[in-house]
């Protein structure tokens, strides 16, 4: 964080110095909640939790290093005492960001939000120093804390917004006011929680209507929802896509033998070629989205394209690929999922496998209220569709629905396997995987098949881990 004294903070946050002897002192680190992550001269910020109460730590923060502790009464040490810790973060945060002058880009939408994120980062930071959402800390505290990180040398700050209702993404701009906003799609996740495709339109075209009139719309040409946001915002807007009214667009989209999503990049500066190192053909459509903001930018289509062909994954457990040394390639997209990603996660499965056997190993995807049966019905069935040799649905109702699905689909949901938790799944791939097998991972977080993933990759170098 920019350097500042408690008295300025307390001053920002209309907070009051509580055992502070002199207010003249400076945060020079970043601003934490966890207190693991205290270095000298951070601000803690105490939260209360369902289990844990942030304030019984001060003690500990202050003795790592910690300058004062944000807290909602007094802790004892150092404090600027505030009425609502979360309120308290937001208002430091943008006044932080009003200071810097750096470039602010918030993206948001159904699918895709942080891979693309990581991608925009990663381009940006070959022009200027920039600042990012580290994994998904997309919220109302996370992105304060993320913004909080931006010092005086920060030029981009790119932010991720996610949203469970109305008026989330309107909250989250007043706190850090983008020029640039990109919108990537309206899908299906949270729709249990919005009601309708309708409502999560309206919901995330509250990007849109934040920018400033000199500021930018990067909007999915592909996506009816998202193009007709246009009509929303009196800034510029930018299209991306496949489409040939996109301003940025893919040409000659294909996979390479190994799956990964190679193009002709156009641009209205020029065209150059990419291939990219994720795997999985919608990766394009994030790429884009990445090359639209970095045009708007300034940065040239060869500057881009090379960029985004030298792009890895920043966050785990998102489309992660281990090569074990007896060739069984495991594919980790564990952290999320909804029925655009499932089916995304589906076809680079497919597109992997070149005559090899796979296996889909999925489980529940939450929130999708009355949408859930038929859309786990879908998945099951897209998987006898392209072809998985197995399926592997883990958990309860949901993931009966998935065996379902395939069952229904045809004779191949005799292949479909249908076990309680994430440990049958284990030993039953352990017993059945041989040499060459390609196993894809992918449930909502709240199941935590990421534990699937983690023993099959220790299992290959033969030291072994199960989920108990």
């Amino acid at each position: 964080m920019i350097a500042l004294s408690l008295a300025e903070i307390a001053a920002v946050v209309g907070g009051q110095t509580h055992d502070i002897p002199d207010p003249s002192v400076q945060v020079t680190g970043p601003v934490v909640r966890d207190s693991r992550e205290v270095v000298p001269g951070s601000l803690f910020a105490a939260f209360v939790g369902e289990r844990v109460d942030g304030h019984d730590y001060a003690p500990q923060v202050v003795e790592s290093g910690a300058v004062a502790v944000l807290a909602s009464r007094p802790v004892g040490v150092p404090a600027i005492v505030v009425e609502d810790v979360q309120t308290a973060l937001g208002a430091l945060a943008r006044h932080v960001v009003r200071r810097l002058g750096a470039t602010l880009v918030a993206l948001t939408g159904s699918a895709g939000k942080t891979s693309t994120k990581d991608l925009i980062a990663q381009v940006l930071q070959r022009k200027a120093p920039t600042v990012f959402t580290p994994g998904s800390l997309n919220n109302e505290i996370g992105l304060p804390l993320t913004a909080l990180t931006a010092t005086e040398e920060t030029r981009f700050l790119v932010l991720e917004m996610g949203a469970r209702g109305i008026g989330h993404i309107r909250y989250l701009t007043g706190l850090t006011p983008p020029r640039i906003g990109l919108v990537l799609n309206v899908g299906s996740a949270h729709i249990g929680e919005f009601g309708g495709r309708q409502q999560i339109a309206q919901a995330k075209g509250e990007l849109v209507e934040a920018l400033p009139e000199d500021g930018a719309a990067i909007l999915n040409a592909d996506d009816p929802l998202v193009r007709a946001m246009a009509s929303r915002t009196k800034a510029k807007v930018v299209l991306f896509g496949e489409s040939a009214e996109a301003d940025v667009r893919a040409e000659n989209v294909r996979l390479t033998d190994s799956g990964q999503p190679a193009f002709r990049l156009h641009t209205p500066s020029g065209a150059s070629d990419v291939t990219m190192r994720l795997y999985g053909e919608h990766h394009v459509s994030n790429a884009l989205a990445a090359a639209a903001v970095a045009h708007e930018l300034g940065m040239s289509a060869q500057e881009i394209a090379t960029a985004l062909s030298e792009a890895g994954s920043l966050s785990r457990w998102r489309m992660e690929v281990t090569e074990r040394p007896d060739g069984v390639t495991i594919v980790n997209d564990a952290y999320n999922a909804n029925p655009e990603s499932m089916r995304a996660a589906l076809r680079a499965l497919a597109a992997m496998a070149k005559g090899r056997r796979t296996w889909a190993v999925l489980g529940k995807m939450a929130e999708l209220g009355d949408e859930a049966l038929a859309e786990h019905d879908a998945v099951g069935r897209l998987a006898v569709r392209l072809n998985v040799s197995k399926l592997v649905a883990v958990g309860g109702i949901e993931a009966s629905w998935l065996q379902l699905g395939a069952y229904n689909e045809g004779s191949w949901g005799e292949e479909s396997v249908h076990v309680s938790d994430a440990q049958a799944a284990i030993d039953l791939l352990r017993s059945e995987l041989r040499p060459g097998d390609v196993v894809l991972v992918k449930a909502s977080r709240s199941v935590g098949l990421e534990s699937v993933a983690q023993a099959l990759v220790e299992a290959g170098t033969g030291r072994g881990v199960d989920a108990r």
